[in-house]
């Protein structure tokens, strides 16, 4: 006679206790996945692993819908199915782990009172109020202030809120929206005197980087300094790479990198486009991304340790473009 509870594989560490589990329907709709997609990685990768009722309706035990969140979460940050579905629950949650502060900040220092009245405004849906307050932080902190003292810590809070469950993933794109509207609105203000004096600065990310609210503080940044700025936006292609720095005379091509892509993306993209563009022209890399930590960045790419390091590189530019007149 067959067993009832029959596993599409045997990791014993997801065994279901008798009688528990979701049904398939359940499991779709609280966590969002479908059930031809969860039917396709049970043949594709043995997981999910579910059992069968006394009707043949598939079960799954709470552990296997405890990974199956933190997949979808994973899904949801642009990390690819081949790379998480079968992972364990711990090499899901390291992955998930929040990145290290943007801009380097101790954690020593007392936090910024906007960090939890944005973050509770965002939680109430309140969207002009938590963009009231962002655009309140710029003018009582200064723009450079606002981005190192609230902006960064903010987005990791944000982040790390996501990562818990805390906030849904429309939530984190209303944060993401009103930052961008707030950081646009203050580096279109700046007097004209500023920006435009120092180098010549491409930003955007590389492919499979769909993360660009770095990208844009440090733009703010770097046009605080007097840089030429010009945001190419996201996922600019490697081979678009070489005739946008030319047909801008660009000095620098500025990278951000969250932790969406894997170290050797990072490293293998870093080495390919410092192949591509000329020697003369820097390519600086930041952002939280682990592979910017790691020994054996490519000759020729600058790794920046967080945004406090923006002034004294552009700094260092502007006296080496003027040393060549």
């Amino acid at each position: 006679m067959s067993d009832p509870m029959i596993y599409a594989g045997d990791a014993a560490a997801d065994a279901p206790v008798p009688g528990a589990g979701i049904g398939i329907a359940a499991v779709e709709r609280d966590i969002g996945i479908n059930k031809e997609t969860l039917r396709v990685w049970e043949r594709r990768y043995g997981f999910p692993m579910p059992w069968r009722d006394a009707s043949g309706e598939r079960m799954y035990p709470p552990e296997q819908v405890h990974r199956l969140r933190l997949v979808k979460r994973l899904l949801d940050a642009g990390h690819r199915p081949g790379r998480i579905v079968a992972a364990s629950a711990q090499e899901l949650a390291a992955l998930l782990q929040p990145p290290a502060p943007l801009d380097g900040v101790a954690s020593t220092v007392a936090e910024a009172p906007e960090i939890r009245a944005c973050a509770a405004l965002l939680q109430a849906h309140d969207i002009d109020g938590l963009r009231r307050t962002l655009a309140q932080a710029v003018l009582r902190r200064g723009l450079a202030g606002a981005i190192t003292e609230v902006f960064a810590p903010l987005t990791t809070r944000v982040g790390e809120l996501w990562m818990s469950g805390e906030l849904q993933v429309f939530e984190e794109h209303i944060y993401s929206e009103s930052l961008q509207l707030v950081l646009r609105q203050a580096i279109h203000a700046l007097p004209s005197h500023v920006q435009g004096a120092g180098p010549r600065v491409l930003l955007t990310t590389l492919p499979g980087e769909g993360h660009g609210l770095g990208l844009l503080m440090a733009e703010a940044l770097l046009s605080l300094e007097g840089a030429a700025c010009l945001s190419l936006g996201v996922q600019t292609p490697l081979a678009q790479l070489p005739p946008a720095v030319a047909a801008h005379r660009a000095d620098v091509v500025a990278l951000s990198f969250s932790g969406q892509l894997s170290s050797r993306a990072v490293l293998d993209g870093l080495t390919a486009l410092r192949e591509l563009l000329p020697r003369n022209v820097e390519i600086w890399a930041g952002g939280s991304s682990r592979a910017l930590r790691l020994p054996g960045l490519p000759d020729g790419v600058r790794g920046l340790d967080g945004l406090a390091a923006i002034g004294p590189e552009t700094a260092r530019v502007r006296e080496l473009l003027e040393s060549r007149l």
